[in-house]
């Protein structure tokens, strides 16, 4: 595309609070949901939402890179740190593109995450495989690449141990499970006493077992853990990796030689959904970690990490028509075109990931008015396909846009099928402050009827009938 419109100015991003300071209050670092009013409108303008184009996620691109950089401002003091993007979190290659150009590595966890890693332009050796079910296939494909792999259980090394060339330059580690417990979601959280990700560390034996794996295998070089994600506070994220360290030093002392030489720390850093302020921060995390483990940063180990929805969350939005609107009970219902397609687990866990919603009139331009309670619900053929409830905003009507913030990660760039409804357009934009100037990129074109056809089967129609 490429096309640009002239609207609203931008504002100045607000000044980040230092860095090194653990004691920094949380900040908006590049995107209160102000900004994106220009986009919106632009948006519209264009036609790239309409009646005919009626949901549209977006990107923010200059939001990434901000994101990025501070990141890397975080983690600065640190020596030998590559950090890597989890792309389960955003999986459309150019988003992906985007982040390595901005310097990072990339974390997969299947054979299509991988695929697409490749084409995204990572080199091998900043990509890392995670994931608890990898294949034969898979684990041989990743060796011969020179991709880096976190085992998740002592049998996949006994499968690694079968697979493995002498020649390949593919960084080896182990997951482990700290076992420090859960955070607020359930779902989210993956160092409980009974996850299903890595060795069980405090199941007895294990410890002891995972000593002598590395004992057994001089080529396994990295541990790795992650505990979760949203939901999960900071100290405890920090005691897992603590926790990790902590095995580490043991294993090269019972060993003699310092044999684990990387710490793969996982990421997951949660996100507030609630307003535009950034936190925790990054700054706020090496903080949290330089407590629990005081010599993680001292350079004995070289550190990865593995960031998402952290990155990505407050630079994206979807943008969705207003169908119509009805009234049922006593309340107003908007009906749009963004529901649990986009945003499958806000509709099923609205109290863990809620968001918030802005109301546009049909030109593209911030409503305004008194407060109405109004469930946003969306397209799906079933009662709890409502992405808000009885939420206060100005009355909206028929051809009126609904925006769904913080949704930058996960939401748009990988959507439900059901209903077969179709995949949303996803487009990358650029706003330039004074002049407001808001010009947009195709990062996915919305999916066809002939390609939700063709997915459906319609080439093998027959078959079923054919059977006799």
């Amino acid at each position: 595309m490429g096309t640009a419109i002239t609207d609203c100015g931008r504002t100045t991003p607000t000044p980040c609070a230092p860095l090194d300071d653990p004691a920094a209050p949380a900040v908006t670092t590049h995107r209160p949901a102000a900004p994106f009013d220009a986009a919106v409108r632009a948006a519209v303008g264009q036609g790239l939402l309409s009646e005919s184009h009626p949901v549209a996620g977006f990107v923010d691109s200059d939001g990434v890179r901000a994101s990025v950089a501070t990141l890397r401002a975080a983690f600065a003091h640190s020596p030998g740190v590559l950090h890597t993007f989890a792309a389960k979190a955003s999986s459309l290659i150019p988003v992906l593109r985007l982040l390595a150009d901005c310097g990072m590595g990339c974390e997969v966890a299947s054979p299509g995450e991988l695929r697409l890693a490749v084409e995204a332009g990572f080199a091998p050796g900043t990509i890392v495989l995670d994931s608890p079910a990898k294949t034969r296939e898979e684990i041989r494909l990743a060796l011969a690449l020179g991709v880096a792999v976190n085992a998740d259980s002592i049998d996949e090394l006994r499968r690694i141990d079968a697979l493995r060339n002498r020649d390949s330059a593919a960084v080896l580690g182990l997951r482990v499970n700290p076992q420090v417990g859960g955070g607020a979601i359930g779902p989210m959280s993956t160092a409980t006493e009974t996850s299903k990700f890595g060795v069980a560390l405090r199941d007895p034996g294990a410890r002891e077992a995972v000593v002598r794996a590395f004992e057994a295998r001089p080529w396994l070089t990295r541990l790795h853990a992650h505990v979760g994600s949203q939901g999960c506070p900071l100290e405890l994220i920090a005691a897992g990796v603590a926790q990790t360290y902590e095995l580490a030093e043991e294993i090269n002392e019972r060993l003699g030689v310092r044999q684990v030489t990387s710490l793969d720390i996982g990421g997951g850093l949660p996100v507030n959904f609630t307003d535009d302020a950034v936190h925790p921060t990054y700054a706020a995390y090496v903080a949290a970690l330089t407590t629990a483990a005081p010599g993680l940063f001292s350079g004995r180990y070289t550190l990865v990490t593995e960031f998402g929805r952290s990155l990505l969350a407050k630079n994206g939005f979807i943008g969705a028509r207003v169908e119509y609107t009805k009234d049922a009970g006593g309340r107003r219902i908007a009906l749009t075109h963004a529901g649990a397609q986009t945003a499958t687990r806000t509709v099923f866990m609205p109290d863990s990931w809620p968001l918030r919603i802005g109301a546009f009139a049909a030109d593209g331009s911030p409503k305004r008015g008194p407060g109405l309670a109004q469930d946003i619900a969306g397209p799906c053929c079933f009662a709890g396909d409502v992405v808000a409830h009885a939420r206060e905003l100005p009355e909206l009507a028929e051809g009126d846009f609904v925006v769904l913030y913080d949704t930058g990660a996960y939401y748009f760039s990988t959507p439900w099928a059901y209903n077969s409804l179709p995949r949303p357009a996803v487009y990358g934009f650029r706003s330039t402050a004074p002049e407001g100037e808001v010009t947009f990129t195709t990062v996915r074109e919305a999916q066809t009827m002939d390609a939700i056809a063709a997915e459906s089967g319609l080439a093998h129609a027959d078959a079923l009938t054919g059977l006799g």
